[in-house]
């Protein structure tokens, strides 16, 4: 825009509006309304947002929204350390900075706890940028089609699609109908790995209010011939995201409908759910996604009954979502200051065992007297155990650790070992009992509470698991800081 750029700042227009936006409402508000001060909506200047960017640099490119260039997000820091999430969008995309401008500013005024809040925008010359919010736990696409260590337990789907609906339904009431194309990529996590609502998608088309989806296959009928999106189709669209958690897929919903029809609730069901879900949970979540998947808009639910609904499904509504999620928070677990602890947190097997073969026995230094004394049997069955345990046959290194260990010798490391190697044969158990005997041996030794860790979530008993987590870490950290002041 150049001169004729328009600055925002402190949540008043200086040209484009002659009354400033009623002031935001953050008191006590319900249906998940923040309760908490929020920063003001403002207008950033290009030259901010290359430095917050590294210039706009790759690597600050951030996974995939499910857009596609020019449309890229990155992630970045402004001057007061606050990290944000920036949405180049092209020109092309929004030709009249005005419409830019003024749209930014209404989905700015949105504040909610089950939204990432859009800060500000910023509009340039051929620029055309949003600030929200950064998202450090990735997108739902994330962790629920492509994850690496754990698939996204039943619990915490369903905390997803009821966070999402009163998202839905907070937009609903001031009057907000989202634009977007709501999908998989449009829920991010925040911090505490709270699902929340992306706020760049309820950035309508400058199309007269059009969008268009790039997979019609997912698309309300009614959308097909028109491109609008109105709050029937955005239901029919929650409805595809029910299906997606339901089958851990992202499936087109006419298979989908095909499949229910047809009584097949087992193959739609996500086989990573096998001992997590009822009956009962399972078949009302398909009657939900059926309902709003009507191909006659006018009876699909409204969004208000949807909330009722999914509320009555909530399970273990006092675990936080980082538990539920596997995922360490930041803000009151102390995070693994070793990379053996920060694999643990992940039950990252592979980089568990590299790590420990790695350490050796450092902890059993005071037991050499007995291993080089002791009786051939016991040297044999440590070795033995050992190179098992080097080569991966884990199955061979418990057999001979167990040989060891009852000849009654004492060492912390092989019961460490023998955990681990448990942990890779499934035996959550036996690894928890294992990792418990060499913290009673070496108090001090943070690694077997790691080991409890990796064991606890393994075994479902995520709260324990993060107790035992935190433990470690908290231990680790004691250890070093003492380490450094000798």
């Amino acid at each position: 825009m150049g001169g004729q750029t328009s600055k925002i700042g402190k949540c008043c227009w200086n040209s484009l509006h002659t009354t400033a936006p009623a002031p935001l409402d953050v008191g006590n508000q319900e249906n998940g309304e923040v309760t908490r001060d929020v920063l003001c909506f403002r207008e950033f200047t290009l030259e901010e947002l290359k430095m917050a960017t590294s210039g706009f640099a790759m690597e600050n490119v951030v996974s995939d929204d499910g857009q596609t260039a020019p449309n890229v997000v990155y992630k970045g820091k402004l001057e007061n350390h606050t990290k944000i999430a920036v949405k180049r969008f092209s020109r092309m995309a929004w030709p009249d900075p005005r419409q830019f401008l003024e749209e930014a500013a209404s989905v700015g005024q949105l504040r909610s706890k089950r939204m990432a809040t859009l800060l500000g925008c910023c509009c340039e010359g051929c620029h055309r940028l949003l600030v929200a919010e950064f998202m450090p736990n990735e997108t739902l696409a994330k962790h629920l089609f492509h994850w690496e260590t754990q698939p996204m337990r039943w619990e915490m789907r369903l905390r997803v699609v009821l966070y999402l609906s009163e998202a839905l339904e907070y937009c609903s009431n001031k009057g907000h109908t989202p634009y977007h194309d709501l999908n998989a990529y449009r829920v991010l996590f925040d911090q505490e790995c709270n699902p929340r609502l992306s706020s760049f998608g309820l950035m309508k088309n400058s199309q007269h209010g059009k969008s268009y989806t790039t997979n019609l296959a997912f698309a309300s009928p009614e959308f097909i011939p028109t491109g609008r999106i109105t709050a029937e189709s955005v239901i029919y669209s929650f409805g595809t995201l029910l299906l997606d958690l339901l089958t851990g897929k992202h499936i087109p919903p006419s298979h989908a409908l095909d499949l229910i029809r047809d009584g097949n609730l087992q193959t739609l069901t996500d086989s990573c759910l096998e001992g997590q879900i009822s009956y009962s949970d399972g078949t009302e979540l398909v009657r939900l996604a059926s309902l709003c998947l009507q191909y006659e808009a006018h009876e699909r639910p409204n969004i208000k009954s949807l909330v009722t609904a999914l509320i009555s499904l909530q399970k273990d509504t006092e675990i936080p979502s980082h538990v539920l999620m596997g995922v360490p928070q930041s803000g009151n677990l102390v995070s693994p200051p070793s990379p053996f602890g920060e694999a643990c947190s992940r039950t990252d097997l592979t980089a568990m065992f590299e790590i420990l073969d790695i350490i050796g026995y450092k902890d059993d230094e005071d037991l050499s007297f007995l291993w080089t004394d002791q009786m051939q049997e016991a040297v044999n069955s440590k070795r033995k155990g050992d190179i098992a345990f080097t080569r991966k046959d884990f199955s061979k290194a418990i057999e001979f650790y167990t040989q060891f260990l009852d000849l009654g010798i004492i060492s912390a490391t092989v019961f460490v070992r023998r955990s681990l190697s448990h942990l890779m044969m499934n035996m959550a158990k036996e690894a928890l009992d294992d990792a418990m005997k060499a913290q009673g041996i070496s108090p001090l030794w943070y690694v077997a509470l790691y080991l409890q860790s990796a064991a606890l979530a393994a075994l479902g008993m995520l709260t324990e698991s993060q107790i035992a987590l935190t433990e470690g870490s908290t231990l680790e950290a004691r250890n070093i800081s003492a380490s450094t002041q000798n």
